[in-house]
Order: structure tokens, then C-alpha cells, then sequence
């Protein structure tokens, strides 16, 4: 039996690490978050065997991917708070939509995100440095230059791909529009499952829940077009429903 509370390692704005945030508070799992701004969080991360973030690390293992952190708290939570159905069925809907949110909706929410705000050191800092060590806030002004630069090659962060990063996130909320349009609670079955969790938490870029652990909720920082692009996405039904699970997890 675990004797002390997970760690788990972050990059404050990774909506794949609120994606293992949310799980872990949804399970009341005792944790301690150590955040990192890139590309420091790179030196927490190799001393665990990891990489990229979140990285989970516990007396029974370590886990470096957000799905296999929620499956592994899915092996330990109680059976009346599985992330994943019992049924194999609705078991099987659950990991495909987590798949689909995972390798199409994270990247374009990413793209789209970074595309709008990069040249912005100082909503930038916001985002990075939230919690993140003193001496990583104090080299920010130094690294941000060199980082931002490798964030653009890597994630291909261009006028061209912002716009089809945005075309992305309008059909994967298409299809979430029609999932909900019979009137359903959450994606699949009766309760909050891995599959919402993952929508919500890599939708949060285009939504801008007042409710994110960011903190980031005045759209007035914002430049004009992401701002619309984001009310556009909140009047879809898919972006009410992420709003709904936000205000939901903050009163729970």
C-alpha cells in the first residue's frame, strides 16, 4: 500500500498534465505536483527514467504517458470510481475517444494555442511559471528566446498549420456535439469517465475555463481573434459541456 503521496511531475499549462491532474483529484489520491517551466522540467524528468510530462512516480512504478497514468489509477481506485467502464464495450468507446482526444484534439489545441500567444513573452511567463522553482522564473527572460524557437520547429507552429489546427478542433467538437445531442450526461455511460476527463482537459485551450488550475481567465489579454475563435468554440456543445465539467470539478 502506498505510504506516501504520488509525485507527479508537470509543466504547469500541459493539458496533457491536467489531464493526470484531474484524474488524480477526481480519486482523491494524495499527490504533491512539482511543476517546471521547459526546458527545465527536462532535468526532473530524466531522473525517473521520463521525458516529457506528466510523470507520475510511485512505490509501485513510475509512468510517463497521461493514459497510462490514468489506467494505472483505474487498476487502484474503487470500483464505484473507475475511469474506464467495467462493460468491455463501453470499456472500448472509452479508450477510443481517449485515443482520438489524445492524438488529434491534444496536438491542435497545442498548435492553435502556441500560434496565438508565442510572440507573448509575458502571457507566456503566466502560463510556464506558474508554482515552477524561483531560479526557473529568473532564467525565463534568458531561455525563452532559444525555447520558443525549438517549440516552433518541433510543433510546426505556423500561420499555416494554426489554421488547420483550428479546423481540427472544429471537427473533433463536431463530433462531440453529436455524441451529446441525444441529451446525455457525459460521453459515454452514467458517469465522468477517462473519456471526459481527456476532452475537457485537452479541449481547455480552446475553451479558456475560468476554472483551469492556470488561472489564466482574462480573455482581455488575449489577441482579438483568439478571443472569438474561443467564444466561438464555448457557444458549440461541446464547449458548454467543457465548461460544465470545469465549474463541476471546482465545486466537487
Amino acid at each position: 500500500m502506498q505510504k506516501k503521496p504520488f509525485r507527479l511531475i508537470t509543466i504547469p499549462i500541459s493539458h496533457y498534465c491536467e489531464k493526470a491532474r484531474w484524474a488524480l483529484t477526481k480519486l482523491k489520491v494524495p499527490y504533491v505536483e512539482e511543476p517546471h517551466m521547459p526546458p527545465f522540467h527536462l532535468l526532473a524528468t530524466s531522473r525517473v527514467g521520463g521525458k516529457l510530462t506528466p510523470v507520475l512516480i510511485t512505490e509501485a512504478g513510475t509512468f510517463t504517458d497521461s493514459t497510462d497514468i490514468l489506467k494505472y489509477l483505474d487498476d487502484i481506485a474503487p470500483a464505484n470510481a473507475k475511469l474506464y467502464p467495467i462493460d468491455p464495450k463501453l470499456r472500448q468507446k472509452v479508450e477510443e475517444l481517449e485515443e482520438l482526444f489524445d492524438e488529434q484534439l491534444a496536438p491542435a489545441t497545442r498548435q492553435w494555442g502556441y500560434f496565438h500567444i508565442m510572440n507573448n513573452s509575458k502571457l507566456i511567463q503566466q502560463s510556464w511559471c506558474k508554482g515552477v522553482p524561483f531560479f526557473e522564473r529568473a532564467f525565463f527572460p534568458i531561455v525563452f528566446p532559444t525555447v520558443r524557437s525549438m517549440l516552433r520547429n518541433r510543433f510546426n507552429i505556423t500561420p499555416e498549420s494554426a489554421a488547420q489546427a483550428y479546423e481540427q478542433i472544429k471537427s473533433i467538437f463536431a463530433q462531440v456535439d453529436e455524441i451529446l445531442a441525444d441529451g446525455r450526461a457525459y460521453l459515454v455511460g452514467d458517469s465522468l469517465s477517462a473519456a471526459d476527463i481527456t476532452f475537457a482537459a485537452l479541449a481547455a485551450p480552446a475553451v479558456a475555463p475560468p476554472e483551469h488550475p492556470s488561472g489564466r481567465t482574462n480573455l482581455q489579454e488575449l489577441p482579438p481573434k483568439m478571443v472569438a475563435e474561443i467564444n466561438a468554440f464555448r457557444e458549440t456543445p461541446a464547449g458548454a459541456y467543457v465548461l460544465r465539467l470545469y465549474r463541476d470539478r471546482h465545486r466537487d
